[in-house]
């Protein structure tokens, strides 16, 4: 790769990291703050995200279809521009009705420039190639909830979060939309392939495809493992019997983790294979599930949970694209890719209410009970895995 190329990559990083800020964060770090202000039920508020993420899923085959025909470098300038338009309408929002449909069209500037979209237009340019390009965007990107928690909390309190949610706006506008820009003009610049717009095949029906569904399982029974634990981190592990503060802290080392797990995938990149690093996430998932069920007994055993569970989501973001191409090709990866973001969306949106029900029903153990057979299920679902 060519330094121009590399630059470009590094662009594309800090315009994913900026976008995740805004478009994905941006609710769970203003919360407070909105709720204060609007005075709605928490149920309403949190419709907007869930929306968001429902849009997203639907609509990511239809993007992953136009990366595929040569137009990701379109959907990346132009979903950041989308964003802007959608979260200055959000920082007006005064009625349910325009905050609804203000974080619908986040979930549609979401599909057509974050990470699916992303990584698409990379594998798509660099082809087999394209994994240690993924791992220097997630590296970077795995600190947009550093970024936006603090700045989002600070912009709140000293003028409000509907300033807060403009600066955000400016941000898609001015940072990720130009990085995006700059950086696939570099990345095109480094590689051959046109981004002509190109007629594709349809992609494969994968509904009958085996190793399709043994990976959309493998993203659903990680999904719910992964979010039904982190929706309700801190008041599960303090029902574990971890102080507060130790519980806090904890919780806090989740993003470090991820990223750490990805720096290690970089470092061992050229020795690990695809299948041995699924085994990798797989040891570290179901290792962090069963560390959770002895945290009572030894408190310090907490943050060797948060290393392991943040590690392995880490290695998983990394794996998912070169595990999709590997096993079911390169032809329609975008399209197929995208369709494999609908289970993966809805495990993330549907867990917190599932964990909420076992939580009340069943107890923090019960909980952790529930996510630990969830990823012991994963051992099946990865060996379904088996390349077309």
């Amino acid at each position: 790769m060519r330094a121009g190329g590399s630059l470009g990559v590094w662009l594309l990083a800090v315009g994913q990291t900026v976008g995740f800020a805004c478009l994905f964060y941006l609710f769970a770090a203003l919360i407070l703050s909105i709720h204060a202000d609007l005075g709605w039920d928490r149920r309403l508020l949190a419709a907007g995200p869930m929306l968001s993420i429902g849009v997203t899923a639907l609509l990511s085959p239809i993007a992953g279809r136009m990366v595929d025909r040569g137009q990701g470098r379109i959907l990346l300038i132009a979903g950041p521009l989308l964003g802007a338009v959608a979260l200055t309408g959000l920082a007006s929002a005064t009625l349910p009705l325009v905050w609804l449909a203000s974080w619908a069209v986040i979930g549609i500037a979401h599909a057509m420039s974050l990470y699916d979209v992303c990584f698409a237009y990379l594998v798509r340019r660099y082809s087999s190639d394209a994994r240690p390009r993924i791992i220097k965007v997630t590296l970077v990107a795995g600190l947009a909830s550093t970024l936006a928690f603090p700045a989002g909390a600070a912009l709140a309190e000293a003028y409000g979060w509907r300033i807060a949610v403009l600066v955000a706006a400016g941000a898609m506008a001015f940072v990720t939309l130009p990085c995006h820009a700059f950086g696939t003009a570099l990345v095109r610049a480094d590689t051959a392939l046109s981004d002509r717009p190109r007629q594709v095949g349809p992609p494969p029906p994968m509904l009958r495809n085996p190793a399709f569904l043994a990976i959309a399982a493998l993203l659903v029974l990680t999904g719910l493992n992964h979010w039904m634990l982190i929706a309700f981190l801190v008041p599960l592990l303090t029902g574990l019997g971890v102080g507060l503060p130790v519980a806090i802290l904890a919780a806090s080392l989740i993003g470090p983790a991820q990223t750490l797990g990805r720096l290690f995938l970089m470092t061992v990149e050229a020795r690990m294979g695809n299948r041995a690093a699924l085994r990798l996430m797989l040891a570290s998932l179901i290792g962090a599930s069963a560390l959770l069920l002895a945290v009572g007994l030894a408190p310090v055993l907490v943050f060797a949970f948060a290393a392991l569970q943040g590690s392995a989501m880490g290695i998983l973001t990394i794996l998912r694209p070169s595990l999709v191409a590997e096993t079911l090709g390169q032809g329609n990866f975008g399209a197929i890719n995208g369709m494999l973001s609908i289970p993966a969306h809805a495990s993330s949106a549907f867990a917190p209410v599932l964990a909420a029900a076992v939580l009340q029903g069943a107890g923090p153990y019960g909980l952790v009970a529930v996510c630990l057979v969830l990823a012991l299920a994963t051992i099946a679902a990865a060996r379904a895995i088996r390349p077309v």
